[in-house]
This record gives structure tokens, sequence and C-alpha cells, in this order.
């Protein structure tokens, strides 16, 4: 049945007719047969019996507003976000589409939008479309525990995947590595030792972390040590990585003066170049040398050249003028405990003096200023002496740097040396937003190495997603971790009317909507009907808290 609507043209006037028909088959024909005529229905009642004739065989569409039911789903935005960001600097493309793959995603995905441990990442997939959106149809956190183990495993490949997909044709010609630590929780942890904690934590075991940026400071590589190895000892790691995995020649290695010493620099390949800084004392013994000049340290860059090796001198007024105030800030320290000690010895007359002056000393010593200061005590009155010929020669290379490099002058001039050396401080941010900013590398929860190995993985590649957003709302007036709020608020719909369920993603906030559009990125219409397993191990988990 079928309402069969036509235009009849009279003179100037045009009519329309509207006939309710039924076919049929009569001797193999087929004829129709008008049921009902409905020309004098209004437009609106024709529309409505098309409609219901449309939808005869599922009428529940067709049910009372009363009848619908919203339900508010999962989080969408933040995770399709995340995904298509993925999609763009090629870390979905590297790591697969497994199911291994697709696991490593979720977890870097989890790691940008909510950060904790593997069992939170479980709890992330549950308030969170990320499986269905990933096409994952089971997840606890031994599945996670193991991918970790996986993407240890399979952690060179990916990183040289990723190093080819970033940087088709030309590989660049510049590297920036520095070195961290990151403190860990308990001590089972099979990288764990005693070591320089970079952290101020006391009483913790650490491991180390060397990260290899490309010139613009976004991660290539991370490797992970052990707790005590020293910074120099890590240099060989990452050379091999650019010599081996990537395959890239004529390379220049940024690293600080703590990473580049004589022995690293001359185990560096003979088409290797390196960029560095040589220590204070180095700089003083140069000085008397006569090979620098003091003149020559001033706010624009100089240049000496000894022995084929490129040397360039500079004094950074800021940093000087920094240096000079914290030495004042401390003398004021002292001198205000000094007259703390000596009222005390005024208003305790049996009080040792020699006792008074050895805390002063002490914390002399603390603030490292014995070289130049001196408590003395003359009737039980404690004063800071300062000694001015060791205080100038203390202070002399106040805010000065030398920095060291055997690149040829034709390819880089004395400025350019110096720009790439402070390069090294987009390591140190890469290390700031892995660390503490945002994605949380600390403290490691996990023990076995493959599992360290692979939750620090993990956090270099989220820093890429990172990253990427954060220079799309670089224009905004918002930070990463608000947008990604703003994201988060996105959630599915679902609603029900009757037996039929529709999806409906709500439009967006303002704000919202302006990330997007920041982004690039338009949100699905309707996302897969997937149902995931997703359920954290209980048993697990008890055993757990047992230990």
């Amino acid at each position: 049945m079928y309402v069969d609507t036509a235009k009849i043209k009279r003179g100037s006037k045009t009519y329309s007719r509207n006939l309710l028909r039924t076919s049929y088959r009569e001797d193999g024909k087929v004829k129709h047969k008008t049921v009902l005529n409905l020309s004098i229905c209004s437009q609106e009642e024709i529309t409505a019996i098309k409609l219901a004739l449309k939808h005869k065989g599922n009428l529940t569409q067709l049910a009372s507003i009363k009848d619908v039911k919203t339900i508010l789903g999962k989080s969408i935005g933040a995770v399709w976000t995340m995904k298509l960001i993925a999609e763009r600097v090629k870390v979905s493309k590297a790591l697969g589409n497994s199911t291994e793959g697709k696991l490593a995603l979720l977890q870097v995905i989890a790691r940008v939008i909510d950060q904790g441990s593997r069992l939170s990442a479980v709890r992330f997939a549950t308030r969170h479309a990320v499986c269905e959106i990933l096409g994952i149809t089971k997840l606890d956190e031994d599945d996670l525990y193991a991918n970790l183990a996986w993407l240890a495993s399979k952690q060179e490949n990916i990183e040289k995947k990723l190093f080819e997909n970033r940087f088709p044709g030309k590989t660049p010609a510049l590297f920036l590595y520095d070195v961290t630590s990151s403190y860990l929780e308990g001590d089972k942890n099979e990288l764990a030792n005693w070591g320089y904690n970079r952290d101020k934590k006391k009483g913790k075991k650490q491991i180390v972390v060397g990260l290899l940026t490309g010139p613009d400071g976004l991660p290539v590589a991370v490797r992970v040590f052990e707790g005590n190895t020293v910074d120099t000892k890590t240099v060989a790691e990452q050379v091999r990585i650019l010599a081996k995995n990537f395959g890239v020649k004529d390379v220049t290695l940024v690293g600080d003066r703590g990473m580049l010493k004589g022995p690293q620099i001359a185990g560096l390949p003979d088409d290797f170049r390196y960029v560095t800084a040589i220590t204070k004392p180095q700089i003083r013994k140069k000085l008397c040398d006569k090979i620098f000049q003091y003149e020559l340290f001033s706010k624009k860059v100089s240049e000496v050249e000894e022995d084929g090796v490129r040397y360039v001198l500079r004094c950074n007024p800021i940093r000087k003028g920094e240096i000079v105030k914290n030495r004042e800030s401390k003398f004021n320290s002292i001198k205000e405990f000094a007259d703390e000690r000596t009222k005390y010895l005024s208003d305790h007359p049996r009080a040792t003096a020699a006792k008074a002056v050895e805390k002063v000393n002490a914390k002399i010593k603390k603030l490292a200023t014995a070289k130049w200061l001196c408590a003395k005590e003359e009737h039980r009155i404690i004063t800071i002496k300062k000694d001015q010929d060791a205080l100038s020669e203390g202070s002399l290379l106040d805010g000065c740097y030398v920095i060291k490099s055997d690149v040829p002058k034709e390819h880089a001039d004395a400025q350019k040396l110096h720009d790439r050396y402070c390069d090294l401080e987009m390591v140190e941010r890469a290390f700031r937003t892995m660390k503490t900013s945002h994605l949380e590398l600390r403290p490691v929860f996990v023990k076995k190495k493959t599992s360290t190995q692979g939750h620090v993985f993990v956090v270099m590649l989220a820093l890429l997603l990172q990253r990427e957003l954060e220079n799309a709302i670089t224009n905004m007036d918002i930070t990463v971790q608000e947008a990604i709020d703003e994201l988060e608020a996105i959630r599915m719909e679902e609603v029900k009317l009757g037996n039929a369920t529709i999806q409906n993603i709500p439009i967006p906030t303002i704000t919202a909507k302006e990330i997007l559009k920041n982004t690039s990125i338009t949100l699905p219409k309707v996302l897969p009907k997937i149902t995931a397993n997703v359920h954290t191990n209980k048993k697990l988990q008890s055993e757990r808290k047992r230990l």
C-alpha cells in the first residue's frame, strides 16, 4: 500500500491529487487499485500517512514523545580527538593495527587523558568510548601488563617506523640528548638502584631515563637504565640507535657537559659531530693557559679555536645577576642565623660559644659558601667575615659558559653553535612534561624490566600527542588539561524510542567547538556498535593487597 501523488494542471492552476492505492498481480501483470481518495487531506496529514506506511514494519519508531528515553553514555570527545591526533603524528601507523597495537594505543591515549596505573586505564575504558573507537572487544589489567612487555620487545621496530614516518626522504642532521631519573614506589623493580636523584625524593630507589630528540625537541627514542647508571655511560646506546636503527650519517649530537666528555667524544663514529660545554674548572685552566681571555666573555658570543676544536664563549648578564642575588641572599640568611645565635648566648650565660660557632659554620657549609665566608666569635658575639679575595675569584665566572664543538665553520657559525646548545632546554621541557606537569611518568608502579621499559615508552609516545594538541590550541587562553576536560564533557547519548535505539552526540560547548576547529577534527555521527568486555581482575587485586 502506498500514497500515489500526482500534479494536475488545468489552465493556470495546478492541483494535487493523492490516492491511497495498493498493487497486486493478475495473470502475471502488475495492477493498481485505489483504496481511498486522500485529496481532501492537508499536506501535513498526507506526510503523516506516508511516514506511517514507510515504517509500518516498526511502529515503535512512531511512539509517543513520552516514550522517548535518553541515556547518557560514555565520553567520546577526548578519546576521538586523541585517536585522530595519533594518526596525524604517525603513532597509530607505527604501532600497527593488531590487537597489541590497539592496546598500546589505548595506553597512550589513556596516559594523555587520565594518567595513572594499568588498573586505572581499565577503569578509564569503562568511562570513555576508547574500546568502541579502537575496536577492542576484551580488556583487563592483565592485557595491559602483557602489552607493556610487547611494547618493550617491539620498541626498536616501532621507533624506526615512527622515525621513517616523521622524516620521510630527508633525515635530520642534528639530535639532542639528555638524561633524567625517576623515583620508584617500593624496591622490587628489576632496574631499581640508588643513584643521583634529580627528583630530590629521599629514601627512594630510581631508574635513569635517556631521551633522544630531533631538532624540534620531540622524542625519537627513549631508553631506561639501571638507577645507578652515570650519564656518560648512556651515550653509547644513543649513538647505536642513530647509527644502526635509524641509519643516519653526518650527525651532530648535542649533549650537556655532564654527558659528552672526552671518552664519549672519542667514541663517536667518524661521521658524527658534537656540541657540548666544558666545566668551570676547565674554563679556569684555559684562562690560566692564556687560551681564553676574560674580556671575551660578554653578552655577544665570541669564538676561540684550539687544535681543531671550536670554543664559543659568552656571559649571560641575566644569569650573572641571579647568581649575585642568590649569593647575597645566602649571606643575609647566614648573618641572620649568626645574630640569632649571638642573642641566644646573651640570654643563656651558661651556653658554650664554641658550640654556637659550630652551628653557624655548619650552616655556612650547607649553603656552599665556606670558600668565602667564615664565622668568628669574640666576647660571645658571632660575626660573619667575608674573604674578598676568595669571593672575587669565585664570582669571576658568574654567568659565563663555554660551548665546545668540532662542527666545521662552514656548517655553523659561533651563534648557531650557541643556539643549538641552548636547544637542550627543549629536552628539559620534554622531561618536565613527561615527569611532572602532565603525563606523570613517576612514580613508577611496575616491577619487571620489560614492564618498566614499556611504561616509559608509552609516556614518550603520549608526549607526541600532547605536544600536537598543545600546538593546536596555542592561540587559545587554555591549558592542555583544560582542553582535555572540555573534550571529556562530550558524551554519547542513547535515545530509546520503544524498541529502537538511536546514537546521538550532542552539540559541544563553544570552547570545545573551538578546540575541535583548531585541531581540524570533526566528531563522528555514530560509533560502531561494539560490546567490549571491560573489567578489572578482582582476584589479582586481592593478591596485590595481600602483598
